[in-house]
């Protein structure tokens, strides 16, 4: 990677960095307020559902708006909501204002993804364009590694409103590397579909899924993918805080297990070209197999090892999935079609949450994660059966 590029990393590290901050504090605080695993799935809901809901709006921006524009905006903005959240808990209390702080930076987080998937597109082309993906999901987990150890560790000593404070800080150092990679790269940005009405691009995006062969197919993996990696994220911190009863240190180190795992799938990624379908079966699978892992109460050590393959094959699933949709979609339609299918892909994420949060108290935990990653292995097996009987358009993806 040249020293320009390194600019966008190192932003996209801190991106990550506050991101996850705010993702590791949130879920704590609440389980130890309500000590239920059922409010911990509610409050994933709740904060997870808006910043899935905007992807199809945050896409048809990306086609409207420079994208370089909209992630200025999401990191600015991220900040700010940051100092708004912290300091409405210190005057008034209540523990909606951090369940909003995180909600409403989920959104701005969403944008600010989308911003960058309609970004680099533009600025990368063909194998470069997959190397660079594998970096900034490289970049992502860097931050998922350094953000809970920073956050648990500064929990010790510090309030978690300062905390949100430094994450906020963080928020504008990105945006300042940014700004400086973005001065080095020049305007190669294309817009199109300025005067659309207010519904014609979703129209136009649904045509699409419906329409080219091999969209429908993989949202419904990705569907499946996110039911595991949603139940993982809604009860994490209850299943090991509380089933296991491990201490606030050992969750994060739980957390750069996962991360580090992923690193390293994602850096042999980057380096070791594989065929797509082949990338796509591996991580599936591997998925599935962490699922059932972190279903099969016995020992924290056996948790962990589900934990780890589930987070550290979700991103090299991602990989194939972006990379495969990127072939598929035309350019200037690329924001409005990805928007609306990211929301499909991820909605499975926060009804994951609700689940939780309705039967865990009846069915518990382990029971939970179990029903859902059987979801997700019989979805992988009816596709895998459909793929028999029409031409294997996965198998032929470069």
């Amino acid at each position: 990677m040249n020293a320009k590029n390194s600019l966008l990393f190192i932003s996209l590290l801190l991106t990550r960095l506050a991101d996850q901050i705010l993702l590791f504090i949130v879920p704590l605080i609440v389980f130890r307020m309500s000590g239920s695993v059922a409010w911990s799935g509610v409050s994933f809901f709740v904060e997870s559902l808006p910043r899935y809901a905007a992807f199809p709006v945050c896409g048809v921006l990306c086609d409207r708006i420079p994208p370089v524009r909209l992630i200025h905006v999401s990191q600015i903005l991220r900040a700010l909501l940051c100092i708004a959240g912290a300091g409405g808990f210190l005057l008034f209390g209540g523990i909606g204002w951090v369940i909003g702080m995180s909600a409403g930076a989920g959104i701005l987080t969403t944008q600010g993804f989308m911003a960058r998937e309609a970004m680099l597109p533009q600025y990368f082309h063909q194998d470069e364009y997959r190397k660079i993906l594998s970096y900034t999901q490289i970049a992502d987990q860097l931050g998922t590694v350094i953000g809970p150890l920073a956050a648990g560790a500064l929990l010790i000593v510090w309030s978690w409103q300062i905390i949100v404070a430094a994450a906020a800080a963080i928020f504008v150092l990105s945006d300042i590397m940014f700004s400086q990679w973005r001065k080095r790269c020049g305007d190669k940005e294309v817009l199109a579909n300025r005067a659309d009405g207010v519904f014609k691009p979703y129209l136009v995006a649904t045509q699409h899924i419906v329409r080219i062969p091999g969209l429908l197919e993989l949202i419904v993996l990705a569907s499946g993918v996110n039911l595991v990696v949603g139940v993982t994220l809604a009860t994490s911190a209850a299943m090991f805080s509380g089933v296991y009863a491990q201490s606030t240190s050992a969750y994060a180190w739980l957390q750069m297990g996962g991360a580090v795992a992923t690193v390293v799938v994602l850096t042999f990624v980057a380096h070791v070209r594989l065929r797509a379908w082949v990338s796509g079966f591996v991580s599936y699978f591997l998925i599935v197999l962490g699922g059932l892992l972190m279903a099969w109460i016995t020992h924290p050590l056996i948790y962990v090892a589900g934990f780890v393959l589930v987070t550290g094959f979700d991103k090299m699933f991602s990989v194939f999935i972006r990379s495969t949709r990127q072939r598929l979609i035309p350019p200037k339609d690329f924001g409005k079609t990805v928007g609306l299918i990211a929301l499909l892909n991820n909605i499975t994420q926060p009804l994951a949450g609700l689940f939780v949060g309705l039967f865990a108290g009846r069915l518990g935990a382990a029971m939970i994660i179990f029903i859902l990653t059987c979801c997700m292995a019989g979805i992988g097996v009816c596709l895998a059966a459909l793929q028999l009987k029409r031409p294997a358009w996965i198998a032929n993806a470069e």
